[in-house]
């Protein structure tokens, strides 16, 4: 399947005025695939940002489809990588490796943030660094590389994004599922479940959130947009400490 307009619904094919040109044309050379100028803007376009430009186009029909072609892409990887592997642990390694988390992670790998597009409520809540829109908006270039270049090299865009996690097991665990590999970690020692203490400062439109985790004498802080986001980086901070310490 190519990237021609007549593919595409028609309130698909109006273009939305995105970021500077030459911001959005770096960005996409930065994906080392070609996605066509109007797809690629599409695939940045927040919904709020659609709402305030008179019901202009947004991502989310992208995001429906990349999600698909991630979802098919890392099964076929998983099974043909790991024979070994049961179906409910191939299951698990697919869950992290799709999830918001993860594609959060690699969205600001890539830079999404700087050229999303969007509404200014979510500017000024920090939609920027959100974990679901980021991660929307991976799935959404996924699905505009597809309609741009084809089944193949989507395939190919898509593992390359996961194969770093996937190479190091120990950076998989941590980056993907922190908080539960913080737990695990805790359980191998004998520890209690590690305890979190997170607070919010600042006011309702700009808040942000700190939070500590302990774990055998160590202290992991992290701090984001929201509750989840600064705990998740917390777990993160506290397993990169307990590793340095066991070198």
């Amino acid at each position: 399947m190519n990237g021609n307009d007549s593919s595409l619904p028609r309130t698909e094919r109006t273009k939305p005025s995105g970021p500077p040109q030459g911001g959005l044309d770096g960005f996409l050379a930065s994906l080392g695939v070609a996605v066509e100028p109007e797809l690629g803007t599409l695939a940045l376009t927040h919904r709020s940002w659609a709402y305030e430009h008179g019901g202009a186009p947004h991502n989310e029909r992208l995001e429906f489809l990349g999600d698909s072609i991630l979802g098919q892409a890392v099964t076929v990887k998983l099974y043909r990588d790991y024979p070994e592997l049961s179906e409910g642990e191939l299951a698990k390694r697919r869950a992290a490796l799709v999830s918001s988390t993860a594609l959060a992670e690699v969205a600001r790998e890539l830079g999404v943030g700087a050229v999303l597009l969007l509404g200014k409520g979510e500017e000024l809540t920090g939609g920027r660094e959100k974990e679901s829109i980021l991660a929307d908006a991976v799935e959404a270039i996924i699905g505009a590389v597809y309609l741009s270049a084809g089944a193949l090299e989507a395939e190919r865009f898509v593992l390359g994004l996961v194969d770093t996690l996937l190479a190091d097991p120990d950076r998989f665990t941590a980056a993907l599922d922190p908080k539960t590999a913080l737990q695990q970690e805790a359980a191998r020692r004998g520890l209690p479940h590690p305890p979190y203490e997170t607070y919010g400062t600042g006011p309702d439109h700009d808040r942000r959130y700190t939070a500590h985790v302990k774990i055998a004498g160590l202290t992991g802080k992290g701090s984001g947009t929201s509750k989840k986001i600064a705990e998740l980086a917390a777990a993160r901070d506290a397993l990169l400490k307990l590793r340095e310490r066991a070198k």
